[in-house]
């Protein structure tokens, strides 16, 4: 058939009125990713025995090998015009690599709030400035207002943590926020070659079962050298199953979906839905406290997504 796929120019949707629905459904899905994302603190703290190293590698290591025999299929129908992309989808595997280790590894230091707000709130901003550097795109001004209002939620949100710190446990966090800041690098790299490969004529879920399976090549012999303790018990082995299935797997999945519908700025910043999600669930099950600057904050990044993502219908 003729018709425009879901790799092809995504940028149009948003610009046309008879073309608005696949963007506001690449926005949902990326909205639906960010849901499950905001999940992974909270259920990584059931395993506290489990290092965050074996946590992330199971995770994404697992996640990713489901993904990739998802869409072994196509994956081999589409060999020729990966082999071109392997550029790309090299790149995109070891970020997809490093990024799980990071974002675990952040969220084990600094706290579920501060981890998930600084991993993912980097990541528009980083992601930006790569579509700046090799694609010379050119950022609205309804996506730069919308991203500053997010911003500043996000600082209001890791400003929050309501408890005092020691000397010590400062030190900890600001590790915690240096993981964080390398998590939202890679996640940002990682967006932008899976979008490159998808605009080349890749399906979404070609491009993703690709990249993420070379991530997972890489992550697996982590998890083969750190990943006993997620036998040692049913609880732990169950965190592990469902972080692989639930936010990686399907997660991604909806995220690749939403992905190959606009461009990778919009989806880094759309999920800044997801430590909106981690801060709320962080108050509710793992009794982390927020303040009424960090609700401030939640609130502020609810209003950024209000700016994004929603459309202007023409006129005419």
């Amino acid at each position: 058939m003729g018709g425009v796929r879901d790799y092809d120019l995504p940028e149009t949707y948003a610009q046309s009125g008879a073309l608005m629905m696949p963007h506001s459904l690449g926005v949902a899905g990326v909205l639906f990713a960010a849901l499950v994302w905001g999940t992974t603190g909270v259920a990584a703290t059931f395993a506290p025995d489990v290092s965050a190293v074996a946590i992330g590698a199971a995770a994404m290591g697992i996640g990713g090998l489901l993904q990739c025999l998802y869409a072994a299929q196509g994956i081999r129908r589409n060999m020729a015009k990966l082999r071109m992309q392997w550029r790309y989808l090299l790149l995109g595997g070891i970020a997809v690599a490093i990024y799980p280790l990071a974002f675990y590894g952040a969220m084990r230091l600094a706290g579920v709030t501060i981890g998930n707000v600084v991993t993912i709130g980097s990541a528009p901003l980083i992601a930006a400035v790569i579509e700046l550097a090799f694609d010379k795109a050119k950022l609205s001004t309804r996506w730069m207002i919308g991203a500053a209002i997010g911003l500043v939620g996000i600082v209001l949100i890791s400003m929050a943590k309501g408890h005092d710190l020691g000397g010590g446990a400062q030190d900890t966090v600001f590790q915690g926020v240096l993981l964080g800041l390398i998590g939202g690098a890679t996640y940002a790299l990682y967006s932008w070659t899976a979008r490159r490969v998808m605009l080349s004529g890749v399906r979404s879920d070609i491009a993703m079962g690709a990249t993420f399976g070379i991530g997972s090549l890489l992550l697996l012999p982590v998890l083969l050298a750190t990943g006993a303790p997620l036998l040692a018990s049913w609880g732990n082995a169950f965190v592990g199953l469902y972080l692989a299935v639930i936010p990686m797997f399907l997660g991604y999945l909806s995220f690749g979906y939403g992905l190959a519908r606009v461009s990778a700025s919009t989806a880094t910043t759309t999920s800044l839905f997801e430590p909106v999600v981690a801060a709320c669930l962080a108050v509710l099950i793992v009794a982390e406290r927020l303040s009424v600057t960090g609700w401030i904050g939640v609130a502020l990044v609810v209003t950024s997504l209000c700016v994004i993502t929603v459309k202007r219908k023409p006129l005419i």
